[in-house]
Parts: structure tokens; sequence; C-alpha cells
């Protein structure tokens, strides 16, 4: 895969874009290195979080909400996306040796998970602001169908904006290696490659802000006139979180992406400040594949009753099964807890949203 998607230029030999022949062995050495580890940690820690927000909707919230089914499915985007980095880390370290086929199968589920991550994350806000601004009106329109209908139709949008990259990734000899990425047509490479560019940068980037910064707005109007102003402050301090997190994990690369793709209107198209934006952008998109690690704390775990099922599930199903005989984890008393949290399964946490 390339830079502009996902899977390194810098795995390239050769950076032919250049007037002249780049070569790039230190930066793919480099990357052989660093990404590996780096991928493994994100897939662990990315994956056990959204697995145990998988497991707690479905066990005990059972998805009765609209929000719950936004959240259910932002977490399955998310390992989506987690999936494939165990072969993008075999890649960086070494060449792509699964041939053409699953290239562009690990390919589509890149980016299927990654633009529906994206778009989860929007309808969450959007429905965070409708329970909040326009709480009436909520009452109606946030039911669990209409959240499975809005859910169909973004994973049909995510598909069909991940099916550029299916159609122009391909597994192909480069100089002396095995690559899978994207191989536009001659003719209309720099269309193609600038369209990708701008659409990920507008996709991933200007339009979730652009949300944000709209539906927030009138979240914060709608809290300052809330009379309990711990609740207020705690909202406040969780929202600001929320885009200042997001705007720090994803607008680095977008910014590296943009600089390489026009790399001539900047003055970068030599072989040195190739090289570098290479490795910059090794950790730009690292820095941003963790907001999937990120996306579970946010999301739910912020949550007092998200945080009250998953202490009943840790108790239900680790403690209990590696300490049998303790007194406290009888149950009976596990019975009750979890009975006193499934009662309040309908109630919302208004100073989250979920």
């Amino acid at each position: 895969m390339d830079f502009q998607v996902s899977s390194p230029t810098y795995l390239y030999d050769l950076d032919y874009s250049m007037s002249a022949p780049c070569r790039k062995a230190d930066v793919k050495q480099i990357a052989a290195q660093l990404l590996p580890p780096l991928y493994s940690l994100v897939f662990i820690f990315g994956f056990v979080g959204n697995m145990l927000v998988f497991l707690i909707l479905i066990k005990f919230k059972k998805l009765k909400s609209m929000t719950d089914i936004y959240l259910l499915n932002l977490a399955i985007s998310d390992m989506l996306f987690l999936l494939t980095l165990p072969v993008w880390a075999h890649y960086a370290a070494d060449e792509w040796v699964f041939g053409g086929i699953m290239c562009k199968l690990f390919t589509g589920l890149y980016h299927i998970g990654y633009f529906g991550g994206i778009f989860f994350i929007i309808l969450l806000t959007i429905d965070r602001y409708l329970a909040i601004v326009h709480a009436v009106f909520a009452l109606k329109a946030r039911t669990v169908t209409f959240g499975v209908m809005t859910s169909g139709v973004t994973w049909v949008v995510a598909v069909f904006a991940s099916v550029p990259e299916i159609i122009f990734t391909r597994s192909q000899k480069e100089d002396l290696y095995n690559t899978c990425s994207p191989h536009f047509p001659h003719t209309q490479y720099h269309f193609w490659k600038r369209f990708q560019t701008l659409k990920m940068v507008i996709l991933s980037l200007v339009l979730p802000l652009l949300v944000m910064v709209i539906c927030y707005s009138g979240i914060l109007h709608t809290l300052y006139r809330c009379k309990n102003e711990k609740k207020r402050h705690r909202a406040v301090r969780l929202i600001f979180a929320i885009m200042i997190v997001y705007f720090i994990f994803w607008t680095p690369y977008n910014i590296v992406l943009l600089l390489m793709t026009f790399q001539e209107f900047f003055g970068l198209n030599n072989c040195s400040s190739s090289n570098r934006l290479d490795q910059a952008m090794q950790v730009t998109e690292t820095l941003g594949m963790t907001h999937c690690c990120i996306n579970p704390v946010i999301y739910a775990f912020v949550g007092e009753k998200f945080r009250n099922y998953l202490s009943v599930f840790f108790q239900k199903h680790i403690v209990k099964r590696f300490c049998k005989h303790c007194p406290i984890f009888q149950q009976d008393s596990l019975d009750r807890m979890n009975s006193v949290y499934t009662r309040s399964t309908g109630e919302q946490d208004v100073s989250t949203g979920l």
C-alpha cells in the first residue's frame, strides 16, 4: 500500500516521482525496525479495548438505544482496521508475501474499517447533539431501528469510499521487492494521486472536525444553561477532550500526506526531502492508528454505567474464574449487581451522551 492510504512508500527501493531515481534503502531499514513493534502494540491494546466494548454492548446493554448501535459499529470498524496491522507489520519488516488477492483483501478491510470508524464517530457526535440539544425530537428520532438503518447506509458509504484503493492496489515486483501498493494509470497518475489525498483529508479531518465544531458548539450552548454545575463541567471537559484528541492524532498525518502529494508546490521534490517526508509519515501514520486504542476510552469507558458494566464483566468472567472461593465474588452477589445495572440500561448519562 502507498503512504497516502496506509502502507508506506518507504517500502519502495526507488521513488520515481523525483526527477532522478531516489533510493530509499535507509527509510525502509528504519521502517523494518520501528513499525513492526509499534503496529503490534497498537493491535494488542486496540483489539482488547474494542473487544471489551463489543462484549459489554452485546452481553449487558443488549443494544437498546441508537447510541449502543453506533458504539457497536464503531468497535467493529476499529477491529476490522486493527486486524490488518499484523499483516502490515510483516510487510514493513520484509516484503509482501501474501499474493495479489490478499493484497486487495487486506487493503479493502483496512480502508473500510478506517472510513467506517470515522463515519461512526461523526454519527455518535450527531447522536450526542440530538440527545442534548433537541431532547424532545430525539425521543422519537433516536430509535434502534433508525440506528440500524443509518448504520447500514454508513457501511455502504464506507465501502464506496474504499473502492478506488481496492481497484488500484495490487501486488507486483518493484525493483528487488514484492510490494502491495497503488498503481494508478500512467497518464492519470497525478490526478488519481491528488484525488486520493484530497479525499482522505476531507473525509478523515475536515468533515469530522466540521461536524464536531458545529455539534459541540450547540451542546456547549445548551449545557451552559444547565443548573447542575458539576455535571456541566464534566461534560465540557469531555467535549474538549474528544475534539483535541482527534485533532492531535490525525492532523499531523494529513499535513504530511498533503506535503507528500504536492511536493513540487512546496519545493520538496528532491530526494532528501522525500526521505524526510517518508520518515515523518512513519511516525504520524502510527500516531493516527493509535486513535483506535483511544476510541473505547472516549466513547464508552468514560460513561459511569459503562464502567459499572465493565466491573461486573471482569468480576463474573475474569476474577471469579481465578478466585472461585473468594466470598466477595459469590454468584448471588454478582447477580444482584447485574440486576441493578440491567435495570438502569435505559437511562442515559446526559453528561456523556452515552
